[in-house]
């Protein structure tokens, strides 16, 4: 039976929802991550209201950073190791429709989960309420642009068996960019100042990674199967 483009990528993506929910550990590994690394800078650091507000851009958006990245080794190994993968360039769909859908399902499990919790750790660093909707909006943009580098370092180290620490040095650098306009954006949310230029930024780079990274990702994947 032939299934259309769109019919494969939500099959895949609902694969890999029921895959990750039955193994829970690997949805609340970036959570709690990202939970530790924003309450240790309070502890390390100043328990003063004006020092956690200053600090809580740069804290978040290295929590979510880091917390993004545990989560991307894993999105093409086990299908690569166990034949997977193979199985479905062999059912007759391109690599890059593979690769967007499992990138999608990597954002709507790890990305997703990190927005939803910014606001009550934003909270806990001072942050005035009404500059929860930004940062929201700004760490979406954000987590779904690092998604998509993640799956280009991802597929370039899919074949290494520690591909851990040359996936971080892939994916870190090209994130700086990301990391620079999204604290930006958050530091100006919170002091009442307008976020759009920063926002603008992060939207056009989500733009061209969601453009140009299927195609790399799926490159790269082609070269580790043959």
């Amino acid at each position: 039976m032939n299934v259309s483009t769109a019919g494969a990528v939500q099959i895949i993506i609902r694969r890999e929802l029921r895959l990750s929910f039955r193994r829970p550990d690997q949805l609340i590994q970036p959570l709690m991550f990202f939970l530790i690394v924003t309450t240790l800078f309070p502890l390390a650091l100043s328990p003063q209201l004006s020092v956690l507000r200053d600090i809580a851009p740069g804290v978040l958006w290295v929590g979510a950073l880091l917390s993004s990245l545990l989560a991307v080794e894993g999105m093409f190994r086990a299908d690569a190791d166990d034949g997977t993968l193979e199985q479905l360039v062999l059912s007759g769909h391109s690599l890059t429709v593979i690769v967007i859908a499992k990138t999608c399902a990597h954002w709507l499990l790890s990305g997703v989960a990190l927005v939803l919790v910014a606001p009550v750790m934003a909270a806990a660093l001072s942050v005035p309420a009404e500059s929860f909707w930004l940062i929201m909006a700004s760490l979406a943009l954000g987590t779904l642009t690092l998604s998509w580098l993640g799956a280009i370092g991802a597929a370039l180290t899919v074949g290494l068996k520690r591909g851990s620490v040359m996936l971080s040095l892939i994916v870190l650098p090209l994130a700086m960019p990301l990391l620079i306009f999204g604290a930006s954006a958050t530091d100006r949310a919170i002091h009442g100042d307008s976020a759009a230029g920063p926002l603008y930024l992060l939207g056009a780079l989500c733009l061209f990674t969601s453009t140009l990274a299927p195609f790399a990702a799926s490159a790269a994947l082609r070269i580790t199967m043959e």
